[in-house]
């Protein structure tokens, strides 16, 4: 079955941030477990780079729109390789073939009634491209404000509406009978309540400014931002061409975005496609914001985080490891540098290093370098390895749900256990009164270290490929089918080194 996996296109107005990387993290993960199962993925990420916004911020770097764009743009597309991201495509929206699509798209949905031209005036957010109605505001200092906190300003323009009032009912049935479409459920529940207070149409048009793709047959016009930005998940399948080699794997699996574009996805974009007569996508997962150190992450307070940096101090595999374990995905969580610490030496360095380092010294110094043999196994070794028959498919089912944070706990839980075996059953100490049983002992160890390197692969894609190596894991027995076949006796085993580096804390 094909798996489609997105990330929001990432506005170009300014460099990326932790919560970029957070977003396109996750949804790596998704794309590296599918692939992993044996499932056909395509993984999408990219940049928005039209509207009002971008035009004014290459403005003020003294730049035109698409040299601005040029360069930003580039920057996100680093961040994907230097965060390791495995995606398939990388989309901008100022592709010959993104215009096509959107253009086409909106044929489609003027040829079927669901277009209008009148005139819109109303509260508008440049820094959110969105508008509001006046109950949703707030006023100091006799400025108002929408609740994204950007400031708003009065708008009267010529505007081609989309009729999302006739939406309303239809989007409520869509929700009632797919339940999973919106999570988590408290997002879904807001999204709910919204649509059911009333849908009013939606201005998908300006005529203020020119960055951005021309309406069809009226070149006054530029397409509103999120009817351009949400086509991007089609156009890079080919759409409008129903046999383009991609088309097949629409409808999404899941669209991964951040809580405050959930509105957009949850609502708008359904209603285009299904206006369309086109299929919406399985399911929005909308994730939380990240503070740093307690505080509202913001360029005025000078605490935005860089991931490039993180990275360039505490190497990627243990920041990819540490931004899903830290924080339920879906709820806001805070970026603390002595958590991030305690992470990194309490379960990285000291459960998971530390049982590879003994189990494969041990092998090193008493098994002659060489796998031992496969044992039979006996009671006290069921504690090791029982859990592993129902690993994959735990992991696998939290992973459905985006639950990352239980999905690394359950393997951890484990890996402790696995601690607790290797400290009971003592293979040190075996040598001298057991040395069969010490074999035994080492041997299942290795299992289980196959078993948690080869599930951890999407989280510590390199650190456990490196595992894997020191496991004596060919290349092509990687996957999670691999599991089922046990690996040669009397393999040959490299020298074993530190998978995880002691983060040392100033005093």
């Amino acid at each position: 079955m094909p798996i489609y996996l997105t990330t929001p296109i990432y506005y170009v107005n300014d460099k990326p941030h932790i919560g970029h990387a957070y977003t396109s993290l996750a949804t790596d993960v998704l794309a590296r477990w599918h692939r992993l199962a044996g499932r056909e993925v395509y993984f999408l990420t990219g940049t928005d780079e039209h509207g009002q916004k971008v035009e004014k911020a290459a403005q003020d770097a003294g730049e035109d729109p698409r040299a601005f764009t040029d360069r930003v743009s580039q920057a996100f597309r680093d961040l994907t390789v230097t965060m390791g991201f495995s995606n398939d495509a990388f989309i901008r929206t100022t592709e010959k073939r993104h215009y096509e699509a959107c253009q086409a798209l909106w044929k489609r949905l003027e040829e079927r009634g669901h277009i209008y031209l009148g005139a819109y005036e109303g509260w508008y957010a440049v820094r959110d491209e969105a508008f509001y109605g006046p109950d949703e505001l707030t006023e100091r200092d006799g400025v108002k404000y929408a609740p994204s906190g950007a400031p708003v300003e009065w708008v009267r323009e010529p505007s081609y509406f989309f009729k999302l009032s006739e939406w309303g009912d239809k989007l409520l049935e869509f929700y009632e009978a797919n339940p999973d479409f919106i999570a988590p459920q408290s997002r879904r529940n807001e999204v709910i309540s919204f649509v059911k207070s009333g849908l009013s149409d939606l201005s998908i048009s300006r005529t203020s400014f020119k960055w951005g793709v021309p309406v069809p047959g009226d070149d006054a016009h530029v397409m509103y931002v999120w009817l351009d930005a949400l086509t991007n998940y089609i156009t890079a399948l080919g759409y409008p061409d129903p046999k383009a080699e991609n088309w097949r794997f629409w409808p999404a699996n899941v669209h991964v975005v951040g809580k405050d574009i959930l509105r957009f996805h949850a609502i708008y974009w359904p209603a285009f496609l299904m206006a369309a007569d086109l299929l919406p996508p399985a399911r929005i997962f909308a994730h939380g914001w990240w503070t740093n150190e307690g505080q509202k992450i913001s360029k005025s307070l000078g605490n935005v985080i860089d991931p490039v940096a993180l990275v360039e101090e505490f190497g990627l595999d243990p920041i990819r490891y540490f931004l899903l374990r830290e924080v339920p995905f879906g709820q806001d969580g805070d970026f603390s540098r002595s958590a991030l610490v305690n992470r990194l030496n309490g379960e990285l360095a000291d459960v998971l290093g530390n049982l590879a380092n003994r189990t494969l010294s041990l092998i090193q110094r008493n098994c002659e370098g060489k796998l031992p043999s496969l044992p039979p196994v006996r009671d006290m070794d069921t504690t090791l390895l029982a859990p592993l028959d129902t690993l994959v498919e735990s992991v696998d089912k939290l992973l459905e749900s985006q639950e990352y944070h239980i999905a690394l706990e359950e393997v951890f839980r484990q890996v402790r256990g696995a601690n607790g075996y290797i400290t009971v059953q003592a293979p040190w100490a075996l040598k001298k009164t057991d040395p069969t049983r010490m074999m035994e002992v080492l041997r299942h160890l290795h299992t289980a270290l196959r078993a948690y390197a080869t599930v951890l692969q999407p989280f510590m894609p390199a650190t456990m490929a490196a595992l894997l190596d020191q496991l004596g894991v060919p290349a092509g027995s990687r996957d999670l089918a691999a599991l089922a076949t046990p690996l040669p006796d009397g393999i040959d085993l490299p020298p074993p080194s530190p998978l995880f580096r002691k983060i040392e804390i100033a005093a």
